[in-house]
Parts: structure tokens; sequence; C-alpha cells
């Protein structure tokens, strides 16, 4: 009897990666999808209802009608978190938004309830806060009497689809996502069943009716949303909080948008009043760069269509153990590593014995290969203990030859380097440049731009 039931239970049941989805028959110690350990977890398979008919029906393309640009977006009453959902917030859309624990991102989300409830009817869904709290912190950002603003503390997902109903919001916010369940899964809050089936019923509830929905996600210890790659995939857009908390800034970057650029960031500074954008981010990232040290480097690294100014520093020294320390904040690891060994190739630095620390300063991450340049100066800065020129930008990308390759949007670089007051731009020699107000030294290699770009 006993092994009749579990031969049953063993056929309704189905081990699940909380990592990323991947689905065995059995129990296994390393999920052979994600490589992760003790992320399998026993669930009941869930089988949708099924439907005899179907509501949508076949359309021929002529006699669908194309909504304008302007009936089918709204303004947050944020410009930059405007620019960076490709103009404004789409109805219908589904956005989520991703970050750490403290990061602003319930911050954000009420500031655009503060601006958008005197016009449209806002549902904030609270799984994490009691209704008392979500006011408390409200009151903080000056959200006094919002006329349709309405917040529920609801995790199951059935009574929710309910409220939404009765209330029909325009916009619906989910804080957060991992608290909502259906009733009619067997797996917990916040596993990988729940969290994709409350979504996807989400999703489809916003394209049926015309709701923008926002998402907010829970991030695991390496940064990435939890029960990450279902969401993204189900979700329009996904926007990740970068920065570090106990900084006043945040950065916001749009990692996947369907209605816009992914290569946007918005920029917000922390203060006792919420998030407040900054207009100019250059002179946010430049402001504390007075005092002229070795191993201090400017470059300008480009953000979708806004250029952004932002201080590398390095520092190289002597190391005391038989292995030397690299270490990075900001930068891509393996880049750096790349970087070290043109500089002992093709320029001779002998840094085998030398510990090297990069940092970009202000916290942000710098992903692109434009940087490249500015990164051997500040570290040959600091080996030499030499200075880089005053008022110096350097702009180009390494290849393995020790060349200065040419970057995109130069233009638009150089134009932030003279806006903000520099007085030359260190350049790739096959660069085609208008003719500029700023001073451009075009080098060919590594060596030329430790020659022209340090001082003698």
């Amino acid at each position: 009897m006993i092994k009749e039931l579990s031969r049953k239970m063993a056929k309704n049941s189905v081990f699940v990666c909380q990592g990323c989805g991947y689905q065995s028959p059995k129990w296994l110690g390393r999920c052979p999808d994600c490589g992760q350990w003790n992320t399998l977890c026993e669930e009941s398979p869930f089988s949708p209802p099924s439907s005899s008919l179907s509501s949508s029906f076949p359309k021929n393309w002529s006699e669908i009608v194309k909504e304008t640009d302007k009936s089918l977006r709204f303004s947050s009453g944020m410009e930059e978190f405007d620019r960076l959902l490709g103009g404004g917030i789409v109805k219908g859309s589904v956005v989520l938004i991703g970050g750490e624990p403290g990061i602003g991102k319930s911050t954000l989300l009420l500031q655009i309830c503060k601006s958008l409830s005197e016009k449209q009817k806002i549902l904030y869904v609270s799984g994490e806060e009691s209704i008392a709290q979500i006011k408390l912190r409200g009151e903080r950002l000056d959200i006094l009497n919002p006329k349709e603003l309405f917040i529920v503390g609801e995790t199951n997902l059935s009574i929710l689809l309910e409220h939404i109903h009765n209330l029909r919001p325009e916009i619906l916010i989910i804080d957060s996502v991992q608290t909502l369940y259906k009733q009619d899964l067997s797996s917990a809050p916040g596993s990988i069943s729940q969290v994709k089936e409350c979504t996807a019923d989400l999703t489809l509830l916003a394209k049926k009716q015309n709701i923008s929905i926002f998402l907010i996600g829970q991030v695991t210890k390496e940064g990435s949303l939890a029960g990450p790659r279902v969401l993204e995939h189900i979700v329009d857009v996904v926007l990740y909080f970068e920065g570090d908390k106990y900084h006043n800034y945040r950065l916001l970057r749009a990692v996947k948008n369907r209605f816009g650029s992914t290569n946007e960031i918005a920029l917000f500074e922390m203060s006792e009043k919420g998030l407040l954008p900054v207009s100019n981010p250059s002179y946010f990232f430049l402001e504390e760069k007075k005092e002229r040290n070795p191993g201090s480097a400017v470059v300008c690294t480009s953000e979708g269509t806004r250029p952004l100014l932002v201080e590398i520093q390095a520092l190289v020294a002597s190391t005391h153990f038989g292995l030397p320390t690299r270490k990075t904040s900001g930068i891509d690891y393996n880049r750096f590593l790349l970087i070290l060994a043109i500089l002992e190739k093709k320029v001779g630095l002998r840094l085998e014995m030398q510990d090297v620390f990069i940092n970009v300063v202000g916290g942000i991450k710098v992903v692109e290969p434009a940087v490249d340049l500015g990164i051997a100066l500040a570290i040959v800065s600091s080996f030499k203990e030499i200075c880089t020129h005053k008022g110096y930008v350097f702009i180009g990308e390494l290849g393995l030859g020790g060349e200065v390759r040419s970057v995109s949007q130069l233009s638009l670089r150089v134009k932030e380097a003279e806006r903000l007051g520099f007085s030359c731009c260190v350049v790739p020699a096959n660069s085609n440049l208008p003719p500029q107000k700023v001073k451009t030294l075009k080098v060919r290699n590594i060596k030329e731009a430790i020659e022209w770009g340090l001082e003698s």
C-alpha cells in the first residue's frame, strides 16, 4: 500500500530548479542546466484549465487599428524615468524592476504614484509591508492626499484579481512579485513555479485590460533576479538598480525594453524627499575631483544617447606575497586582466610582483571597451607615480597589439568633455571628427598615449 502511494506521488510530482526552472523526475544534488547546488525542490505539475472556446479571434492586418504614440504612452511625471522607458509608460505593458534591498525600488514607484494619482487610478499591492507602513513612507515623500491611489496588503492572486476586477485600476504596482501565490499550486510562495505562473497571469491581464503593471523583483546573492530568466522572458521591460545603497546616487539601467533602447540609463540622487533626477550626471561624478593624484584618469563612456564622464582610479603597490592581488570595482575583471597583459607585453611594465586595484568613482559599472585607454593610463600613472595631464579625457579601445581602436559616438563624447570644461581629448588616430573647439590628440597605440597623456 505504501509502495503504491509513493509510486503515485512520484508520478504526480516533479523536481524544479529554483534558479533556472529545469525540471527533473527525480531529485538531483546539482542542476544539470545551470550548475547550481541544492536548488531542486519537489513541486506538483500545474495543468491549466481547458477552455472550450477561445476569447481571441484572428484579425486581418488591414483591420487592426494602429494606436498613435501619444495615445499609447503617457508620462510618469519623471523625465529621467520616461527617457529610460523610451518616451513614457506604455499602456498594457509589464515592467519588472530589480535591485538590492533598500536601494530605492519602492521609493521610485511611490513617487510615480504621487505624480499620476491625480489623473489615473492606481492600485498598490504590498506583500511585504503593511498598508500603514506604506502610508508612513509615502508621507515622508510628501504624498498627502492623492485622489486615486488605493493600497491593499494581499498575496493571494485570486483575491487580488477580484480587487482588480472591482476597482478597475489603470496602473497596478506589485511589491513584490515573489510574495504572490496561486492556491492551485502546491509549491511555496517565491518558488519558480509560483513566480512564473503569477507573472504570466498578470501579463495576460495587462494585455487584455490595458493595465500598466509594475513588478518589483527581489535579487539573489549574485545580483540577478530571483527566478530570473523566466521572468525576463515574460515581461516587456526589465530595469535594474545599480550603485551602492550607502551612497546617495542610484543608477537605473534597462536590460530589456520592447518599446525603446536598452542602452539608456537614468540617474537619481537619493534624498530625504526620495529620488531626485540628476540632469548633469558627468558633473555629479566629477565634482569631487579637485586634487590631482597619480593613478587617476577621466574617461567618457556612452550610455545610449547620453555620454557620461567618470573618473577611473588605479592603485599599484608592491606585493608582499608570492601571488599578486588583482581587484576591480565597476569594470569587467577579464577586460582588466587583458589590459594588464597589453601593458606588460607592449609597454614593458613589470607588473608581475605588483598588486593592482581599479575603481570607478561613484560606484557605477562601466561595461563598454571605450574606457580601455583611460584604465591603462591610470595604471601606468600609479605605477610611475606621474599624474596625467590636467584637463585630459581619454577615449579609445585597446587591441591586443597595443593599438588604439575607434569607438562609436565619438563626437558626442568630445562635446561632453568640451561642455564640462576639459581642454583636451586623447582619441584614436583613425577617427574622423568634425572641427571641435576642444583640442584633440590622435594616438595610434598605447605607447603614444602614454607619451602624450602623462606629465613629463
